[in-house]
């Protein structure tokens, strides 16, 4: 049969009239291509948050918990629970709440782990190094951790007496580390549970030396003199992150923990002193 050309024509024109009709209706009918469509935003965030962090974070985590409320306003954090890492530790262990837990070392981090009380793998956030807080202007002369020696006096013509974390919690374990690397004795007078007590009575006059971080000395607003410590990066503590397994408000811890990492939380952090993980 003879096909009539002028049909034949209509009907090309009219199959391109379809497919140009197709491409402009997209594939979900709404005039858009579907697969350049917008994701949904992601809802924002509400609700609680409670952090368990090592007592030498407080200044930077207080300064941290108020950006991020700005950045999700409707979030509160609450006031967040300071102490040695193995203090809160052994807290969660024996079941206290928290959302986030924040560890001045690898050691009591890996307490919680074992524990089964994470949802992911701890994040390394920062990292911390020792030296000797004494009195502002240094009146004892105090240059090194030899001058800390059982048996030894200062250029002062006197012993110091010296203050130390404990040695579980992570400030005096790498204070230990230290010292038996110097290959001396030191006896202190007493052994505080978390490194801002240890700042504290060096503070107040009750210590004339305490091992403590380079961020508690920085943030101590000119009440004590730091003297470095020859040696120090030997004992660096690394801090780790996680969002708890019992957190009531999932999201927002691992949202935390995520901003904690970011270039914006490691630009607070190093404010403060804080090296780089």
């Amino acid at each position: 049969m003879t096909k009539n050309p002028t049909r034949t024509l209509l009907s090309i024109a009219a199959l391109a009239a379809l497919a140009l009709s197709g491409c402009a209706a997209g594939a979900d009918g709404t005039g858009t291509d579907s697969s350049a469509a917008p994701t949904e935003t992601a809802p924002e965030l509400t609700g609680e948050l409670t952090i368990f962090a090592a007592a030498s974070l407080g200044a930077a985590f207080d300064e941290l918990a108020a950006e991020f409320e700005t950045l999700h306003p409707e979030v509160d954090v609450l006031p967040i629970s300071y102490d040695g890492s193995s203090v809160l530790a052994t807290q969660l262990i024996e079941g206290a709440h928290a959302d986030v837990f924040a560890s001045a070392d690898e050691k009591n981090m890996t307490k919680v782990v074992d524990a089964d009380l994470v949802t992911d793998s701890p994040v390394d956030f920062a990292t911390n190094v020792l030296e000797i807080a004494v009195a502002p202007e240094n009146p004892l002369g105090i240059d090194s951790l030899d001058d800390l020696a059982d048996g030894a006096t200062t250029s002062a013509g006197q012993p110091a007496i010296v203050v130390l974390c404990a040695p579980e919690v992570p400030c005096g374990a790498a204070a230990r580390t230290l010292i038996t690397n110097d290959g001396i004795m030191v006896t202190p007078a007493s052994e505080e549970q978390n490194v801002s007590a240890v700042l504290t009575k060096v503070r107040t006059g009750e210590a004339d030396a305490g091992l403590v971080y380079v961020t508690d000395i920085e943030g101590a607003s000119g009440d004590v003199d730091g003297i470095e410590i020859d040696g120090a990066e030997a004992a660096t503590n690394v801090y780790p992150i996680v969002s708890l397994a019992g957190s009531s408000n999932a999201s927002a811890s691992a949202a935390f923990v995520d901003f904690v990492a970011s270039d914006a939380g490691q630009r607070v952090l190093a404010s403060f002193g804080f090296g780089a993980p």
